[in-house]
């Protein structure tokens, strides 16, 4: 974050924005969790990226001040719903799940990031920080995967539909 926040610092862009915080907090304390790979965290935010400001374009958007100055309308709403859902199915399809890119696609469709621009230095800054993160914890002895955590078993806990149910002992 520190890094993130001096480029922000440097170039007065925002390397440093609000969903960065819950990314860093899945690196750091679950790194071989599918989560937290990098490919879902790369796949995440920019499935994210893309449907918030994909929403943003469609409500008539981008040119309105963020959420916060101007209040809430229907557009809005149509905007924030739809990017989150749409950013939740398209990571369901790619096996690509990453919750902090939730709060990416709401930070888009609600105004705070609305150009070009402040788009690809997010996608900047998230590369950014998985780097720094992957780094840490290849020095630290808690490594992330090199791009995807592998798949767990049933056996292993990797199974959907609840906690493991099996006998003890």
């Amino acid at each position: 974050m520190v890094i993130a926040g001096v480029v922000a610092l440097l170039t007065g862009q925002p390397w440093l924005f609000p969903s960065l915080g819950p990314a860093v907090m899945l690196h750091l304390e679950k790194p071989d969790s599918p989560e937290s790979s990098p490919r879902n965290t790369l796949i995440g935010h920019g499935v994210a990226l893309l449907a918030g400001y994909g929403f943003l374009v469609a409500c008539g958007l981008t040119d309105n001040p963020p959420v916060l100055q101007e209040g809430m309308s229907g557009p809005r709403i149509v905007a924030a719903a739809g990017s989150l859902a749409v950013t939740a199915l398209v990571l369901v399809l790619l096996k690509a799940s990453h919750p902090p890119a939730g709060a990416t696609t709401l930070i888009v469709s609600l105004g705070l990031l609305t150009t070009p621009t402040q788009l690809l230095i997010a996608a900047g800054a998230v590369v950014l920080v998985t780097a720094v993160d992957w780094l840490y914890g290849q020095v630290s002895d808690r490594p992330m995967p090199v791009w995807a955590a592998p798949e767990r078993s049933p056996e292993e806990g990797g199974h959907r539909g609840g906690p493991d149910r099996r006998p003890v002992g």
